[in-house]
């Protein structure tokens, strides 16, 4: 008997569940990736996507005069800081424009797809941090009226009931809090935490770069394979936002997800060419 595992393994392994995270940079195709996914859709195979739209979202922030302002934490990590005003123009454009522009997408291309935030259904959720430490100018300030935290937990409940009932799932940041606040998630470590939760066999993080680089910008020192109990050791190597797709992925495998992809979204089949190999896997 034939096998239809995507990874080419023994028939035990097959794949039973993958979540599909796209970001949000230019030079993204989403035109190939909601082609591929609505191929693997119709071949059977059960998928999330999780999106992110940070791009579209500093361009919008500057037109409304608004523009976006990052901070680096002490540990190296580059975020958006999210006041009021800032979460707004986040989930006008996240929840928004480009949720409802993958959903189309996928409607046209004869997937049923419903698109949501974590914040609806409590699907992502944790505690809210109002404030952040960051360095300016070599010191460590600690800057309040921030709406951000971390997914600690996964409405499943939720998920499961959509993939159930033929519903392909198109998720978004922001999450809940547990008082029932918007706050703005890392979209690569909440598709991580429902990769963990949901026990799926993959989880690809797809980027405008081929995958994690030895030499960023250049192409050619990819890195192809990073072992499963080694992937913070690979952090040196990722260059500001890259680092939270680093952190997501040993996350993901901590928590059991069998094989992580950071993939290239820019052209071809870029959920078959990952899963495939392509790409940096973690495995």
């Amino acid at each position: 008997m034939q096998c239809n595992s995507v990874f080419d393994l023994p028939c035990d392994t097959f794949i039973r569940m993958i979540v599909v995270k796209v970001g949000g940079s230019a030079g993204i195709d989403y035109d190939a990736v909601c082609a591929d996914i609505a191929a693997r859709w119709a071949a059977g195979e059960k998928l999330i996507l999780v999106h992110g739209g940070s791009g579209e979202t500093n361009r919008i922030a500057e037109a409304l005069g608004h523009p976006p302002k990052f901070v680096t934490s002490p540990s190296g990590y580059t975020s958006r800081f999210t006041d009021r005003e800032t979460l707004e123009i986040f989930e006008m454009v996240y929840c928004g424009k480009m949720n409802k522009g993958i959903v189309e997408r996928l409607q046209r291309l004869g997937v049923n797809a419903v698109g949501l935030s974590g914040l609806d259904g409590r699907i992502f959720e944790g505690r809210h941090k109002d404030s952040v430490r960051a360095v300016e100018n070599g010191k460590v300030k600690v800057l309040r009226g921030d709406h951000t935290g971390t997914v600690e937990k996964v409405n499943t409940g939720l998920i499961e009931l959509l993939l159930g009932a033929g519903y392909l799932p198109v998720l978004t940041p922001p999450a809940s809090s547990y008082e029932g606040v918007a706050i703005n998630v890392d979209g690569d470590r909440a598709a991580a935490a429902l990769a963990v939760a949901l026990k799926a066999d993959a989880l690809l993080l797809l980027s405008n770069v081929p995958g994690l680089l030895r030499a960023y910008p250049d192409e050619a020192s990819l890195i192809p394979t990073i072992p499963a109990g080694d992937v913070e050791s690979y952090l040196e190597f990722a260059q500001d936002r890259m680092k939270k797709k680093v952190l997501g992925a040993a996350e993901a495998v901590q928590g059991g997800v069998r094989r992580v992809i950071f993939g290239d979204a820019r052209a071809g089949q870029p959920v078959s060419a990952a899963l495939g190999g392509a790409g940096t896997v973690v495995s």
